[in-house]
């Protein structure tokens, strides 16, 4: 049986190190165009619902949509257009008007957890992702009581 050549050796080891080359960088571009960085924001449980704000660092004149899930299921939808002024005076935004609310009248008693989801359009705006806004939040609501944050050392698992 014949050995392989040095050479040869050579070439095919570049050429494997050119292909992973090859891979990671699409796979990173992909991921940059289909995630992109550029979506900050926040929720908060309020004693009616849930409210933040959502600013797209690439286009701060653009409204964001938002949706939102509770307990894994979709609840609601709205645009980011409300009048929140702490953003601009915190330098998070170049406007004022990236407020959110989620009034949550109808939601049963018990624990919930919801999830604010910013809407970003791929290309030709034919493709949408979903980009979680802040952290999970864990809140309770009691029959015909407000609604009330649980703290998260309070939670067992």
């Amino acid at each position: 049986m014949k050995t392989p050549s040095t050479s040869l050796i050579q070439v095919l080891i570049i050429k494997s190190v050119l292909e992973a080359l090859f891979v990671v960088s699409l796979a990173v571009f992909t991921f940059i165009r289909i995630l992109p960085a550029d979506f900050h924001g926040s929720v908060a449980v309020t004693s009616k619902g849930l409210s933040g704000w959502v600013v797209n660092s690439a286009a701060p004149w653009d409204r964001v949509e938002v949706q939102l899930f509770i307990d894994g299921k979709f609840v609601a939808s709205t645009v980011a257009n409300e009048s929140r002024p702490d953003l601009v005076t915190q330098g998070r935004s170049k406007d004022e008007w990236h407020g959110y609310t989620f009034p949550l009248k109808s939601l049963t008693a018990g624990m919930h957890e919801a999830r604010v989801y910013s809407l970003h359009s791929i290309g030709d705006r034919t493709r949408k992702t979903l980009r979680l806004v802040g952290d999970p939040i864990i809140f309770s609501r009691e029959p015909g009581e407000a609604i009330s944050p649980v703290e998260p050392r309070l939670i067992s698992k």
